[in-house]
């Protein structure tokens, strides 16, 4: 009978040792599947982040380069508003000058008609005129201020001629000066709708990159959230095969508990018929080691689980000097040679250069240069920035600047066009 005991708990011992050991294998399979798949999950969100944060930087650097594209289609449309006014203003000065020169021309052939027949006449009586002017004198002082009227009426008609024909060309110069300025403005006004449509369509394309980003930025975070959910789903598989493989180690531990005391029970019984039995005692103890290195395998295996600020010592009389040499050379688009040709921002820059003064070359950069000044404060020297031009400020309400192809570099009044800013750079 006591040895039946004793086979039955060596037999539960073994029984529970096996199912803890079948327990162990079968969780450690399942959890080693959804700890790698867990990793591979861990790998790829990684992966997919690091793509996201890519794409987001792409899209931060394209959205900088639409913000800068749409501040300069911002400018330009200011800039082409201004140039309409302008051109407007020109329209209606021209047709004052034309009307002008016709009034002028008017005036100069009705004054050289009358001037003619006052002519023909003093020549057709001739010798009669002055026998009249002679017989008709109270004396010879009536007849010398007789023949002095007459000769006076003829310098009279001829200064009054000369006079007219000067208003004429005067005008007429006025009225080519206006159509070379009104020439030039539609000109730059051609210019802006190039870089108007130019801008659009840099813009058009920018925004359709930016829609690109956005679909590649969807499909990277929606392929990152299903990476979540699968590292999700296996640290869920991973906490219930611990939670069972805690629950079988805890039923094997108590098992065991219970087979070695009744194994225990069992030697006592025997030890008190016979005291020879001590060897099943010691294989009872055996058993115990056997059951302690189990509870150590067990714990071991759940344990395993932006102006530049311009100061300079040079004076404005200075660079208007040196400026004011170059008047009468060839206006050049693009070009910064103040010989061979410059254009408007070009002059201004190699002027300056000149001075160890670095400007940009460019009109709509030049505006915010140095530091805004009012026209009624410019001095000699300062920058008279217009809609897509500019010039040297040389006192006294004139400019020196690189006006046009038809005029080459050349002095002009400081208000012959809308003055948008004026800076101050020396």
């Amino acid at each position: 009978m006591i040895k039946r005991k004793l086979i039955q708990a060596a037999a539960v011992i073994l029984a529970s040792s096996l199912t803890l050991v079948h327990i162990q294998a079968v969780n450690a399979s399942t959890m080693n599947k959804a700890k790698n798949a867990k990793k591979k999950a861990e790998q790829e969100l990684n992966e997919a982040n690091k793509k996201i944060e890519d794409i987001e930087k792409q899209q931060s650097a394209l959205q900088s380069e639409i913000d800068e594209k749409d501040a300069e289609l911002v400018n330009l449309l200011v800039n082409i508003g201004i140039l309409e006014d302008e051109l407007k203003d020109k329209n209606v000065q021209l047709d004052q000058v034309t009307a002008d020169l016709g009034k002028a021309q008017e005036t100069e052939k009705t004054q050289y008609a009358s001037m003619k027949k006052r002519i023909q006449f003093m020549y057709e009586r001739g010798d009669t005129a002055m026998l009249e002017a002679l017989l008709g004198s109270a004396d010879m002082s009536d007849f010398l201020n007789r023949v002095e009227y007459v000769s006076n009426i003829y310098e009279y008609d001829r200064d009054l001629l000369d006079q007219y024909q000067i208003t004429v060309r005067q005008v007429a110069e006025l009225k080519s000066t206006v159509e070379t300025e009104k020439a030039e403005l539609e000109a730059m006004q051609e210019e802006y709708a190039l870089q108007q449509s130019s801008l659009e369509d840099v813009l058009a394309s920018k925004r359709s990159q930016m829609g690109n980003y956005d679909n590649q930025l969807a499909t990277a975070q929606a392929a990152a959230e299903e990476y979540r959910s699968t590292i999700a789903a296996q640290n869920e598989i991973i906490k219930e095969e611990e939670r069972r493989q805690k629950e079988a180690e805890e039923a094997a531990k108590a098992a065991a508990k219970a087979a070695a005391k009744a194994q225990e029970k069992a030697n006592n019984q025997t030890g008190s018929q016979n005291g020879s039995s001590s060897g099943s005692e010691n294989g009872s103890g055996n058993s115990g080691s056997q059951s302690g290195s189990s509870d150590s395998e067990s714990d071991s295996n759940s344990g395993g689980g932006a102006n530049p600020d311009f100061s300079t010592n040079v004076s404005g009389s200075a660079v208007v000097s040196y400026a004011t040499q170059f008047v009468g050379n060839p206006y050049v688009w693009g070009g910064t040679s103040l010989t061979n040709g410059a254009d408007c921002s070009g002059f201004v820059m190699s002027v300056f250069a000149h001075f160890g003064i670095s400007l940009p070359h460019s009109s709509a950069a030049l505006q915010g240069c140095g530091k805004a000044v009012s026209y009624a404060n410019a001095q000699p020297g300062d920058l008279i920035c217009y809609s897509g031009h500019v010039g040297i400020y040389m006192g006294g309400g004139r400019i020196v600047h690189a006006q046009s192809t038809a005029v080459g570099i050349t002095t002009s009044s400081a208000t012959y066009r809308t003055i948008v800013a004026v800076r101050r750079v020396l």
